[in-house]
């Protein structure tokens, strides 16, 4: 877990505004115990998840694809080569969708923009190192046009079926 607080209560209060804004049929299934708290979305997604990623092309076709997601600072982080259709689309149209899903066990949807982080931008060293520390080499050694990416949310939902099974048990 790498967020400040700021961070903690900046995303609870996205999540909150989401919620508020979801349809009675979204509120009718993340009730109570099973809507996930800023706290708790911020120790249930450590490490890597696999996410769907939702693009669109230029004639406004809707795409879906896998990517190596990381819950950081609040926000998810992915990468991908420079040349996939994925990175193309975001370039042109930034909008995009993401979500985890593990079975039954939690969801967690988010939409936002993808904005491309260079080695210039100030939290491209800390995202690096912590891809390197996971993957054990540096996501820009894949190949020679990798390139990295992060989900600006502006909506954002987590839900779990039972929390117990999801976050992890106290120290």
């Amino acid at each position: 877990m790498r967020e400040t607080t700021t961070e903690i209560t900046q995303l609870q209060e996205l999540l909150d505004a989401a919620y508020g804004r979801s349809t009675e049929h979204l509120r009718s299934i993340v009730t109570g115990e099973r809507k996930l708290t800023a706290e708790e979305l911020t120790k249930a997604l450590t490490g890597m998840r696999t996410l769907n990623l939702a693009t669109v092309t230029a004639k406004g076709e809707p795409r879906i694809s896998a990517v190596d997601g990381h819950f950081l600072h609040a926000r998810w982080v992915f990468s991908t080569a420079g040349s996939a259709a994925k990175a193309r689309h975001l370039r042109a149209r930034p909008a995009a969708s993401v979500s985890y899903v593990d079975g039954e066990r939690i969801g967690v949807f988010s939409h936002g923009r993808v904005e491309f982080l260079t080695p210039e931008h100030p939290d491209f060293q800390e995202i690096e190192d912590h891809l390197v520390a996971h993957y054990g080499s540096s996501p820009s050694t894949w190949g020679d046009d990798i390139v990295y990416c992060r989900l600006q949310p502006h909506w954002m939902v987590g839900y779990a079926f039972d929390k117990s099974e999801v976050l992890p048990a106290d120290e």
